[in-house]
C-alpha cells in the first residue's frame, strides 16, 4: 500500500459515465448513447457499452457467476480491504432486488493508491466494469439483498485476484 497520507473519509458522488471513466464503463441504457431499433420496434439496443478484456497470457475461460450480496446497514461504511483482478475485466450487472449500491476503485500498481481513491453511487438500472488491474472494494448493496450477474476470466489459480488491507480503514460516506 502506498504509504503516503490517504483520506480518514470520502463521499460517495453519483455514479455518471465521464467520472468512472478511468476505472471501467457504466453499463445501462443512456438516451444520450447511440442506440438500435431492436425486437420489432419494441426495444433499444445500445452496443459495445463496455470492453471485456483477458489479459492472462495462458488459459482462462470466461465466468459467468451471480453474487447474492446482503445490504450494508448504517453510514458511514468503513473500507478494510481492496483487490483487483490485474488480467481481467470484470463485469456486474444488477439484478433482483438492486436500488443503490456502492461502487469504490482506486488506482495503483503493485498495492492501491489511496490517495486516488473514490466512492461512487449506483442505481437502479446501473451496472459497471472494472478494467484489469483497477482497485476495487467488493460491491457493497444498501437497500436490500441484491443479486449480481459478474463475467470474469478465471483459471482458478490464486492469480485470478489479488487483496490488499486498507490500514488506517477509510470511511465513505453516503
Amino acid at each position: 500500500m502506498d504509504a503516503s497520507p490517504h483520506p480518514a473519509e470520502i463521499a460517495a458522488e453519483p455514479l455518471q459515465r465521464e467520472a468512472y471513466g478511468s476505472y471501467g464503463e457504466v453499463v445501462a441504457a443512456d438516451l444520450q448513447l447511440a442506440s438500435t431499433s431492436a425486437n420489432a420496434g419494441t426495444a433499444r439496443r445500445y452496443d459495445h457499452l463496455g470492453e471485456i478484456e483477458n489479459r492472462r497470457p495462458g488459459i482462462a475461460r470466461p465466468n459467468l457467476c451471480v453474487f447474492h450480496v446482503q445490504p450494508f446497514a448504517g453510514n458511514p461504511f468503513i473500507i478494510r480491504l481492496l483487490e483487483r483482478h490485474r488480467h481481467s475485466t470484470q463485469v456486474f450487472i444488477p439484478m433482483a432486488g438492486a436500488e443503490r449500491y456502492l461502487v469504490i476503485v482506486c488506482e495503483g500498481n503493485e498495492s492501491p493508491d489511496l490517495r486516488t481513491l473514490k466512492a461512487f453511487m449506483a442505481r437502479t438500472g446501473q451496472g459497471i466494469t472494472y478494467r484489469p488491474g483497477v482497485w476495487h472494494h467488493p460491491l457493497i448493496a444498501l437497500d436490500r439483498p441484491t443479486d449480481f450477474a459478474c463475467l470474469v476470466y478465471e483459471n482458478g489459480t490464486g492469480d485470478d485476484g489479488e487483496v490488499r488491507d486498507v490500514a488506517p480503514a477509510v470511511n465513505v460516506r453516503y
